[in-house]
């Protein structure tokens, strides 16, 4: 129980990096290039694990990496900057906070990982949570944009679960390095086509783009697949809905923002599904491994006590 603790305390590393974002974002970076932004966070990230792992692709992940780059971080990011210009941000955020429902049900055919009771209280308490913390603000909704946000979702939560499927004896940093570095030239080349060449910006936007780089992108990625290696999909798509929680709180500690009562109890509600959702006993054998090298099939059922 402990250790999965420790696994849940660094998985929540990357939703709390990615919630930081936003007020460096708002900030420090500029507003009109949203593409470039994410380009800019991800082949560098992708570069720096790279240089850390000092492996090439072999085998299967020549053609791997670049599908999961594409799921996980190409096509998502371009769909979220679809997203983010035709749907209210409330909206978009409110779609994107079923995370937990897309993780779990993907996985149950992909890595039989069934879900449970515990499970499903802990997401509805998730995402009214989450609700609560974006509202539900007034203003058209574009089904384009609806389309475009669903469609991240769904990329977003297949790539995770094949990350995880996929899984073989190559270490988590070099498969994770693959992915950011095909993503980002997927992303270069979108930002390079829609938004020209890339922004300018002072030092202390340099910065900006190096933190989110290294921290938000590099480091968080690493520790959202290794969550996904050692929880249940569903769990760990609630622990993702930490994301919008620190971007609130963020913006009414730095931003001097103010946080309502709604609020509030959104905060409450997503921390105490994370309670609710809790992982239980301790895994006794380890997550599937693609054996095929071996001739094997790969084996399914993970966990002895996947509580997705």
């Amino acid at each position: 129980m402990e250790d999965k603790w420790r696994i849940v305390a660094v998985t929540a590393i990357a939703p709390i990096a990615w919630g930081a974002t936003y007020v460096v974002t708002r900030h420090l970076l500029p507003a009109d290039a949203p593409l470039w932004g994410a380009a800019l966070r991800a082949l560098p990230a992708g570069l720096l694990l790279w240089a850390l792992a000092r492996r090439r692709p072999r085998g299967a992940w020549w053609w791997r990496a670049p599908v999961l780059g594409l799921l996980n971080f190409g096509a998502f990011f371009v769909l979220v900057y679809l997203a983010a210009q035709l749907l209210p941000s409330s909206i978009a955020a409110s779609i994107m906070a079923l995370a937990p429902l897309a993780l779990a049900g993907i996985a149950w055919p992909l890595l039989a990982q069934r879900p449970t009771a515990r499970w499903a209280a802990g997401s509805v308490l998730g995402i009214v949570g989450v609700l609560l913390v974006v509202g539900l603000g007034a203003g058209s909704v574009s089904p384009a944009g609806v389309v475009a946000s669903v469609i991240a979702l769904l990329a977003s939560s297949l790539g995770a679960i094949l990350t995880t499927r996929w899984r073989d004896d190559t270490p988590l940093l070099a498969t994770t390095a693959w992915q950011l570095t095909a993503g980002g030239i997927v992303l270069v080349v979108a930002a390079g086509i829609v938004e020209g060449p890339p922004p300018r910006v002072d030092a202390a936007g340099i910065a900006a783009y190096a933190g989110i780089a290294v921290v938000a992108t590099a480091l968080a990625f690493v520790c959202w697949f290794t969550g996904l290696r050692h929880l249940p999909a569903g769990t760990v798509g609630i622990i993702g809905l930490l994301n919008p929680v620190t971007g609130v709180v963020l913006g009414v500690v730095v931003g001097g923002e103010s946080l309502a009562l709604p609020q509030t109890i959104g905060i409450a509600l997503v921390l105490f599904s994370l309670v609710v959702a809790r992982p239980r006993g301790t895994s006794k054998r380890p997550l599937p491994v693609d054996r095929r090298r071996e001739g094997a099939p790969p084996e399914r059922g993970a966990q002895d006590d996947s509580d997705t």
